[in-house]
């Protein structure tokens, strides 16, 4: 029989993601439902390792659900990589009478998860918070949704001044391994070319692309660049040689950066989040460990952390076809 749950840790780790605060919230609040005591961990694993621990009531996350980044900070971790490190986080849970963990972060944070209840045998649950959109076993990971609103709302305010000169602006956005991002604001904001790390458009074919739109009557263009597209070395690499290659156009580059990180989580991702807290919780309380909450076919399923983090999401086939089909 697993040790029944008394005490549940909570942190946030890696990069902050709107919907963080929510899910702080949904755990605070299940542990308090349960009558489960619950303390927040400052700093991510840092936070573990120095002991910087708070308990929380139902009371502490008021307010919370519509702020951006993370109460409970986060922050990389180097001394956790190590045996030491985590023996000392060991040690600080330990010592406070804390019995299970829930992470919310991406696949580096649920990589540290998996490591320490695999040397302590400590239970740990996983929460995915990034706004890539990149890990294996859900549809959405917490603030996807609300990065993409925020990308939408700035390409909507690029297209005004690049129509009033005719322009074409290259927009980098977020994604430095997978295009989830930019496919799916590309369709929405309208783009006339969409790059991404899974599809190489190549130089060529993407002025052969930006020509035939032009021909075709459109005065001004929009192209989404994923971060961790191959076709040049960076955007401004894609902006010179488009420049070369072709005339007419008075080309820009725009790297939107950090700012897709911010804001106030969507309705979509408040939810979410909600629902994975709660079944982050109920799941260690009823003895499962070792798994990320994630949504699939709008239900909340569990994944073994090791195929969340080793697993490939893959890019929406259709997408691609209804971005080519958009841009004629």
């Amino acid at each position: 029989m697993p040790k029944s749950i008394e005490k549940i840790a909570v942190l946030t780790s890696g990069g902050d993601s709107p919907g963080m605060n929510a899910a702080v919230r949904a755990v605070v609040r299940t542990c308090a439902f349960h009558n489960v005591e619950c303390y927040g961990v400052y700093q991510g694993y840092e936070g573990l390792i120095e002991g910087d621990f708070k308990k929380m009531d139902a009371r502490s996350v008021k307010g919370i659900i519509n702020k951006g980044g993370t109460i409970l900070k986060s922050a990389r971790s180097k001394e956790f990589r190590t045996k030491e490190g985590r023996q000392k986080a060991y040690d600080n849970l330990s010592e406070e009478g804390i019995d299970g963990l829930v992470v919310i972060g991406g696949d580096g944070s649920f990589t540290g998860a998996l490591i320490f209840n695999q040397e302590f045998g400590f239970p740990v649950m996983g929460i995915p918070g990034t706004i890539d959109n990149d890990i294996f076993g859900t549809s959405h990971t917490l603030g996807f949704d609300t990065a993409l609103n925020t990308v939408v709302d700035a390409i909507d305010k690029i297209r005004d001044t690049a129509s009033s000169h005719n322009r074409l602006f290259f927009i980098e956005v977020m994604g430095r391994d997978v295009g989830h991002i930019a496919l799916n604001v590309g369709i929405a904001g309208g783009a006339e070319e969409i790059l991404i790390p899974e599809e190489d458009l190549g130089l060529d074919r993407l002025v052969e692309s930006l020509n035939k739109s032009r021909k075709s009557g459109k005065s001004s263009s929009i192209v989404v660049v994923a971060e961790g597209d191959k076709i040049g070395k960076n955007i401004f690499e894609l902006k010179d040689y488009v420049d070369e290659n072709m005339e007419g156009y008075d080309v820009r580059v725009s790297v939107l950066g950090h700012m897709q990180r911010g804001g106030a989580p969507s309705c979509f991702d408040r939810v979410l989040a909600s629902r994975m807290g709660v079944k982050a919780v109920e799941a260690m309380l009823n003895g499962q460990s070792n798994y990320m909450v994630g949504l699939l076919d709008n239900k909340m399923e569990l994944t073994p952390l090791d195929n969340a983090i080793k697993g490939k999401t893959k890019i929406n086939l259709e997408l691609l076809r209804v971005s080519d089909i958009m841009s004629t």
